[in-house]
């Protein structure tokens, strides 16, 4: 049984860890002099960066909204965890070996927190769907991605992975690893249910390309699937639904890759899917990211404008908005949050109507990268979408 961590054990992990290295997994931090470093706080919305970290003292402040405390209180805030929970955590990430009071020990696999166990069960499927792209039951899978210019590297670079056809290749997958269905049931990637026996799980992704989506940290906590068989009846796309992990008004599909980009170039380029952020990043725009089947929106703008370090002196988001119907209401409804921006807004649209993806397929990296040089202001596109509406 867990009992409470020494204290002086607690203190071991707060002064060996790095706290810049564990906040720049959720801020981008800039040098400001005297061994301090600041960014946007990660506790508020704000529009210059007031949260400052400084390594020296392991601590950190907002003169903003107040926020102060060291590297456990932070993982804990970000983390929604408990302090014994982030002990454990960053102890584990130093490799540092914990002691407990009263002959207490650590949590095994099955006490850990439930966040760190959905954690764990994602990065185990992760790895099975990257493993299963490469066997020939794939082959289908590997056709439309080489038939959309990505070769095995892009599939690596990207994590692109394949769900077999049958209804519990994962599950027994994961079984065989230790989870139980209980905990199986929290992760979204199994339904429930079926012809006499409600309480039967069974793969949710099944024959399709998997792509994992990362939270900002690098951590995989969804996954979104594309079908590729004419007998498939579900969705051409299929998300992980809503989970404890898996918010999709909060996550940016390749925030993770594009983040140190974003915070160098101070450019956000919005795409739409999957396949486009990929497109993107391989003809030479690493600021691609996209939203997860859902309108760009205000918890969208808040991780935009920490990578962007938004302080007033200039970044730009570029959304690539289809030309249609579709796209032009999708650019009134981003034009109704520019506001909340500091950073400029703009379009680039394709006359034909192509993605980046479909871009780079026919015209090649340069296409992508032109049709980005293109881009016009989002207001401008904004007001003659609403008077094409009118005419």
């Amino acid at each position: 049984m867990a009992g409470l961590i020494k204290r002086e054990d607690i203190d071991e992990v707060r002064q060996r860890t790095d706290i810049k290295e564990v906040v720049d997994g959720y801020v981008t931090l800039k040098g400001a002099g005297l061994g301090t470093f600041k960014g946007l706080c990660p506790f508020h919305d704000e529009r210059s960066p007031s949260f400052t970290v400084r390594p020296q003292v392991g601590r950190y402040h907002c003169f903003g909204c107040g926020e102060d405390g060291d590297v456990i209180s932070f993982v804990q805030k970000l983390d929604h965890t408990t302090f014994h929970e982030a002990v454990e955590k960053l102890a584990a990430r130093i490799g540092f070996e914990l002691h407990y009071e009263d002959g207490g020990t650590g949590p095994n696999r099955e006490d850990v927190g439930k966040r760190q166990r959905l954690l764990d069960a994602h990065k185990v499927a992760d790895e099975f769907f990257r493993e299963q792209l490469l066997t020939p039951g794939a082959a289908e899978g590997r056709n439309f991605l080489y038939g959309r210019g990505f070769d095995r590297a892009a599939s690596e670079q990207f994590g692109v992975g394949y769900a077999p056809q049958g209804w519990d290749s994962l599950l027994k997958h994961l079984r065989g690893r230790g989870f139980k269905d209980p905990e199986l049931k929290l992760t979204g990637m199994f339904s429930a249910g079926g012809p006499g026996n409600q309480q039967r799980i069974y793969d949710r992704f099944r024959g399709r390309l998997i792509w994992p989506i990362r939270d900002i940290a690098g951590d995989t906590i969804g996954f979104g699937a594309r079908k590729l068989y004419e007998d498939d009846q579900g969705p051409k796309y299929l998300n992980t639904p809503e989970t404890t992990l898996y918010k999709k008004s909060q996550v940016l599909y390749g925030i993770d890759l594009a983040k140190r980009s974003i915070a160098k170039d101070r450019q956000l380029v919005v795409v739409e899917g999957y396949t486009d952020v990929m497109a993107c990043h391989l003809s030479g725009i690493p600021t691609a990211v996209a939203t997860c089947g859902t309108a760009f929106g205000t918890e969208h703008i808040k991780i935009a404008r920490r990578l962007l370090s938004d302080d007033g002196s200039g970044g730009e988001v570029i959304f690539t908005f289809d030309g249609d119907a579709a796209g032009q209401k999708a650019a009134l409804r981003a034009f109704e949050e520019d506001q909340r921006f500091v950073a400029q807004t703009y379009v680039a649209v394709e006359p034909g109507g192509a993605d980046p993806c479909e871009l780079r397929q026919s015209k090649g990296d340069s296409a992508v990268r032109d049709l980005i040089a293109s881009r016009r202001p989002l207001f401008e596109f904004a007001i003659r979408a609403t008077l094409k509406r009118h005419n």
